[in-house]
């Protein structure tokens, strides 16, 4: 499987190192809603370092005697960083985590609320990232992207770190749902069909970015178009040269086609573009109140139609058993800020992205280069 899938921007590549550690990787969990500082349920704000947030819970589970099950958390965050996020537990283990200590976990604050954390109960994550190796040059290039991505954002792609150390999980995923491998702990099960259908969710992203691309050219885009995915099965309407030339002309660089699934940004209710609404959406893409959203295919999945159905299709795995989802496909990178040390030769991002959104994504996307290839 290559892992290298398409990138939105068009530079030449630009060399840094990055290295994923808690001194220059940082993530702050932003919660979803403001605490209420009474209630049932003892709220944590802790800050921990080089230790999974599954590790995080065991630690707390064994020193107070609390099952892990009745620990609220929000989202996973990664061992290799410094990362604050929120938990909670019962109120009635507040005395005795006074004396919690653990040399990888800092409690830095505590609250109450009337109900549990639960798994997305987050706006989104602060992100401090530090490059290394940074020349001059490359430095300016950083600073000239930069300028593009605040206007038009980037592709929201599972990063490679939800497919497992060997990049193989999707396999094993692919295996389940064919009937020919079965795991009891379905906990298991169900994160490695997850990562199955992040591959496609991925696969189907990296098209939609390349037809955006061939777009640009000035060929007969039916050709081009028979060319690029070896059919001859493609939409007559691609032979209409007026028609090609206002998809062409949106103002995003990702372009939209009647039929696809659009959500209000940041969250908000799906809906379909149609033929008669797509150059006022295509605006309102640029202007970030909407964004497109990808399919994690499953049971009761709201797919497609018309052309953006024509290029979802092949992606579509209807032997998936989950509940099929919409994910955003795009998303937009706010608060981002760079800064260049020149005598350290090191450079720094600071920004915010919506929940579920992967950091080395837009590192990647800076870099033209997968990030975890960067030595």
């Amino acid at each position: 499987m290559n892992f290298s899938f398409s990138y939105a921007y068009t530079h030449s590549p630009i060399d840094f190192y990055f290295k994923q550690t808690p001194r220059d990787f940082v993530v702050e969990e932003i919660p979803l809603y403001t605490f209420s500082g009474s209630g049932s349920h003892l709220i944590i704000k802790l800050r921990k370092k080089n230790i999974t947030t599954f590790e995080m819970l065991k630690a707390f589970s064994s020193y107070l005697g609390v099952k892990e099950n009745e620990i609220g958390y929000a989202g996973l965050k990664d061992k290799d960083s410094l990362a604050i996020q929120h938990i909670s537990l019962p109120s009635l283990y507040e005395k005795k985590l006074e004396s919690f200590f653990h040399e990888r976990i800092k409690i830095l604050e505590t609250t109450k609320h009337q109900n549990k954390i639960k798994i997305g109960h987050l706006k989104g994550n602060r992100f401090f990232i530090r490059v290394k190796k940074l020349n001059p040059l490359n430095s300016v290039k950083i600073f000239q992207i930069i300028s593009q991505i605040k206007s038009y954002g980037i592709p929201n792609y599972f990063g490679y770190q939800r497919f497992g150390k060997n990049l193989d999980n999707y396999l094993l995923g692919e295996s389940i749902i064919k009937g020919e491998k079965k795991l009891r702990n379905k906990k298991l099960r169900d994160f490695l069909i997850g990562a199955y259908q992040s591959l496609l969710f991925n696969q189907w992203l990296s098209l939609r970015i390349d037809i955006s691309h061939l777009l640009k050219l000035d060929e007969n885009f039916k050709e081009v178009l028979t060319t690029y995915l070896h059919t001859q099965d493609i939409p007559e309407c691609f032979s209409d040269k007026q028609y090609c030339k206002g998809i062409k002309n949106q103002p995003h660089f990702f372009k939209l086609f009647s039929g696809d699934m659009m959500c209000h940004y940041p969250f908000g209710r799906n809906f379909m573009i149609s033929n008669e609404s797509l150059y006022e959406d295509s605006h309102r893409f640029l202007n970030k109140s909407i964004s497109v959203m990808g399919l994690l295919g499953g049971k009761k999945m709201q797919v497609t139609q018309n052309l953006a159905g024509f290029f979802e299709k092949n992606f579509v795995d209807t032997r998936i058993k989950s509940i099929g989802q919409r994910r955003y496909a795009w998303i937009f990178v706010e608060d981002l800020e760079f800064f260049y040390k020149e005598e350290e030769a090191q450079g720094e991002f600071s920004f915010y992205l919506p929940k579920g959104a992967y950091a080395t994504n837009l590192l990647r996307e800076i870099a033209h280069n997968e990030v975890m290839q960067i030595e």
